[in-house]
């Protein structure tokens, strides 16, 4: 598995997913990858997870849940693309399976109906934005609502296309699969709830470590992005990158919101509820707090030249590679 090899699939892979989604048929044919890490990461959980022990006991506990996962996942995905590399065309098969691990077309797609739905009023707004945040909806003006779905579609853009295709573009299948595993695993272990506190610490800390270039990656591309129709918002969302992602909670997620935060010139962040618990979290950019639809479609427009200059580094990369 040569590197012009793997940077062909992630460009097939990215301009289908981006084009088509993930097709179909290999939906109806095999289902969802992400499905099948989930069930197991589930049954990990259920055969695992004790409460007896203390705290270190319980993260040993989720490290090898999170390393009997990897294994599984990365024997399956190498051997999976040896067998497709023993056919002609195998190639193009390995890069529509990696379409399934890439959210161009839904993240899009989920960010839009916010928009549209704010258009409708609040309330609609408030439901769409309920299906790609954990904050309470109930509890979101108009301008929080464009805000949680402007900093979903920054993180994400990281999290769910940029950091996938640059595991795939580097190590094949097999790295876009492990990338994902631990992904999903975090998302749904994670967290700090009373049950995953300890035992999904390893997952948590990995997916920090598995997306620390990927993340800085993805604001330098959204930073690069509005230079190219703006200088001025393209150097503002370097300066509010460098100056204010470190103010995010997360070691990564202020990266690309921070970028977005300067380019689109408004404020990402601030106090937010969970649960009916209110966090104060530190306000990132020094724009507008007044936000709306029009400020979500802004931001889609930016995504939208940011996978498109993400799509011809891919190429050059491939067109170029040894």
């Amino acid at each position: 598995m040569d590197l012009s090899s793997t940077l062909g699939t992630a460009l097939v892979a990215l301009v289908v997913e981006r084009l088509f989604g993930y097709p179909r048929f290999l939906l109806r044919l095999i289902g969802h990858p992400v499905e099948w890490m989930g069930k197991l990461i589930s049954h990990l959980d259920r055969s695992l997870n004790r409460e007896t022990g203390g705290k270190w006991v319980q993260r040993l506990r989720g490290a090898i849940s999170l390393l009997l996962l990897v294994i599984v996942v990365g024997v399956t995905a190498i051997a999976v693309t040896f067998v497709l590399r023993q056919f002609e065309g195998g190639s193009i098969f390995e890069a529509l399976l990696a379409t399934s691990l890439i959210a161009q077309a839904d993240l899009r797609r989920f960010v839009s109906a916010v928009a549209d739905g704010l258009e409708q009023g609040v309330d609609q707004g408030r439901a769409a934005v309920s299906h790609i945040v954990g904050r309470d909806p109930s509890t979101l003006d108009e301008s929080g609502v464009a805000r949680a779905a402007i900093e979903s579609l920054a993180e994400n853009t990281s999290d769910a296309i940029v950091a996938p295709v640059f595991w795939l573009a580097l190590l094949g299948l097999p790295g876009i699969a492990i990338y994902k595993a631990i992904n999903t695993a975090d998302s749904m272990i994670g967290h700090k709830s009373e049950r995953h506190l300890h035992y999904g610490w390893a997952a948590a800390r990995l997916d920090d470590l598995v997306n620390l270039p990927c993340s800085r990656l993805t604001g330098f591309l959204f930073a690069s992005a509005a230079s190219l129709t703006s200088p001025t918002r393209g150097a503002g969302a370097f300066e509010t990158m460098i100056k204010d992602a470190k103010r995010h909670f997360s070691p990564n997620a202020g990266w690309p919101e921070a970028a977005m935060a300067g380019a689109l010139e408004v404020r990402l962040g601030g106090p937010r509820s969970y649960q009916g618990a209110r966090v104060d979290l530190a306000w990132i950019g020094q724009g507008r707090d007044s936000l709306g639809s029009a400020d979500i479609r802004e931001a889609l427009k930016l995504q939208s030249r940011t996978l498109n200059l993400l799509t011809v580094l891919v190429a050059i990369a491939a067109i170029f590679s040894p």
